[in-house]
């Protein structure tokens, strides 16, 4: 994949903001989380797994925010150190449900999906919104996914629909809370090689006996390609949501920013 990315910004822009990232352990949570610490904020995040050593923030909640009472744990922890947030950026998703169609779905195979991709972000949101509107002032970013567009049916067909839901949700939440000083974006991340991401493309070299090039393209070609010829960083992602959470991006609202090299194939 190459060097690590270096973008150069300013080490107080946020400076006095209050942010909480989902699932700022690992992959893009964890480089959105660096970016914004690097930027001045004062920054929690939440996982289920602990916190990494060597990583930093003002405060850690471990917790399963695809439950409702992981949600409220983080919450009642966020409000009682900081006091509210300012900016609220939701990473947490994935999919576990198993391969095979829509036939081999389940109903707790699509719960699942929905709980871990859907409800954190709506729970949170309610749990924080009182605040921002208190004060006026709030940015909530949601990481969709660019399977809301073209979703795989074998694999992650539920995961696609409640990605869809995110998306749908976030556009009528910013036509409500724009009005009244809160912002609200979505971003739809393609293929990011995070380091589990990584670690997937190494699996495949050695299971097929190839080399890691050569399994990531493989990768790439089953999405239908990349245009810019390799998968996105989450370094990439984690400037792109910098952007969108500052003051910079002051009249941009219910908008969804696709960074996926060119993998959606239309307009």
């Amino acid at each position: 994949m190459g060097s690590t990315l270096r973008f150069s910004f300013d080490p107080t822009e946020f400076a006095g903001r209050r942010v909480l990232v989902t699932g700022g352990t690992e992959g893009m949570g964890r480089a959105i989380v660096q970016r914004l610490v690097g930027s001045g904020a004062t920054v929690a995040t939440t996982a289920r797994s602990l916190l990494p050593e060597g990583q930093t923030v003002g405060l850690f909640v471990q917790a399963d925010i695809s439950t409702r009472q992981g949600v409220d744990k983080v919450a009642a922890q966020v409000l009682r150190h900081f006091g509210g947030v300012d900016i609220l950026i939701n990473t947490v998703g994935g999919s576990s449900a198993p391969s095979g169609g829509v036939l081999a779905l389940t109903d707790e195979d699509w719960q699942k999906e929905i709980d871990l991709n859907l409800l954190p972000a709506v729970r949170l949101d309610r749990a924080f919104i009182p605040g921002m509107l208190n004060q006026r002032y709030g940015v909530i970013v949601h990481i969709s996914s660019i399977q809301r567009r073209l979703p795989l049916f074998e694999a992650t067909l539920a995961y696609a629909a409640a990605k869809a839901a995110l998306t749908t949700y976030s556009k009528g939440l910013s036509k409500e809370l724009g009005p009244k000083g809160i912002r609200v974006n979505t971003v739809a991340p393609g293929f990011i090689e995070t380091a589990a991401a990584h670690r997937l493309v190494v699996r495949l070299a050695e299971k097929a006996g190839t080399s890691e090039d050569a399994a990531r393209q493989g990768l790439m070609n089953s999405l239908g390609g990349i245009p810019i010829g390799r998968p996105g960083r989450p370094e990439e992602v984690a400037e792109l949501v910098a952007f969108l959470v500052s003051d910079r991006a002051a009249s941009i609202n219910g908008s969804e920013y696709v960074i996926d090299g060119g993998t959606v194939p239309v307009v």
